[in-house]
């Protein structure tokens, strides 16, 4: 038994350690230089990485030190404390990550659709304000485990003491995890569903746009760049097509430039739907032991649905990375 609980203690550990440096790096690495201006993918980012370090410092990493010493030892003051944070993290952690696939729907629908066009939430006014608003909100749900968390013998002997909520009344708690599941878990995943899969459809149809594309250019002759012919009218000579496609394709094309390529909100909106996969599989599961464990309380499936948590917070910032093409140590250019 003892062998057991080592290694579920050293499994943990991995996962704390993998979550601190991934959402580090994801914090520093975005973070904007002093010559470039501070985008809304970047401070969404960033804030998902602060609500996931939350976790990684205030609740995972005091849990597992917790798991190593056999109980928890420090004291009934941090007890509220962490689960205050571990509920305040685990909601801004929610609510960010369906933002960040609201803007990258946003984004992907303006690149492909619209030709760049501008999006809402672009305006850093207003996604701050948002992101302001969820940590409101997470602050409101998380309010209450600071009057009602204590620590209570594990076992009848008392040789093992737990940190947990206590609220005054069965029905109190009830009512408490019936309007946290529903309104900080299963709308935003809900949402998140929605969200991503209208990002998937968004991607299919734009590559069949493009086989469809590719198709019609292999059928038609290439087209003669509008800047070399002017160039060669005003020559006054004429110029075969061969050479004028040499010249059009030796002149810098600075259309590029000034709007970017969709080919990077493409590769985001990939890495978006790719975190939803790891948030639906781990939140879903998340919620439905949070559902089971208020029918019948159990320890057991407290653990589990602690380790899944654990496991989202620790996965997703190398995701984000891959996607933003961040995972290398490269300095800034």
């Amino acid at each position: 038994m003892e062998e057991v609980a080592l290694i579920e203690s050293l499994i943990r550990a991995i996962m704390c350690l993998l979550g601190i440096v991934g959402n580090n790096l994801l914090a520093f690495r975005l973070l904007p230089s002093k010559m470039s201006r501070v985008r809304t993918s970047e401070v969404l980012l960033i804030n998902l990485a602060i609500c996931n370090l939350i976790t990684n410092y205030l609740v995972d990493l005091p849990d597992t030190i917790a798991d190593f010493a056999g109980s928890w030892f420090l004291g009934e003051t941090y007890c509220s404390f962490f689960l205050f944070c571990s509920e305040l993290s685990e909601t801004s952690s929610i609510l960010t990550t369906l933002l960040i696939s609201v803007f990258w729907y946003q984004k992907l629908v303006g690149s492909l659709r619209r030709g760049n066009a501008p999006v809402l939430l672009e305006s850093l006014r207003l996604s701050s304000g948002i992101v302001l608003l969820t940590w409101v909100l997470a602050l409101i749900f998380s309010a209450p485990l600071l009057f009602y968390a204590k620590v209570d013998n594990k076992e009848e002997n008392g040789t093992e003491l737990r940190c947990d909520d206590h609220f005054p009344t069965h029905t109190s708690k009830q009512t408490y995890e019936v309007l946290y599941l529903t309104l900080a878990n299963a709308v935003p995943i809900a949402l998140m569903v929605f969200t991503n899969l209208r990002i998937v459809v968004t991607l299919l149809m734009h590559r069949k746009e493009m086989e469809r594309n590719g198709n019609t250019s292999s059928e038609n002759p290439p087209e003669v760049s509008p800047s070399a012919t002017v160039s060669s009218e005003s020559n006054g000579k004429t110029l075969q097509p061969s050479k004028v496609h040499t010249i059009a394709a030796s002149v810098p094309a600075r259309s590029t430039r000034t709007s970017p390529s969709p080919v990077a909100q493409v590769r985001a909106a990939k890495s978006v739907v790719a975190v939803a996969s790891v948030f639906l599989i781990c939140w879903v599961v998340h919620l439905l032991l949070r559902i089971v464990s208020n029918v019948n309380m159990s320890p057991l499936i407290v653990e589990i649905a602690s380790y899944i948590a654990a496991s989202y917070t620790c996965i997703i910032p190398y995701i984000f990375l891959y996607g933003v093409k961040k995972l290398s140590c490269q300095c800034w250019k």
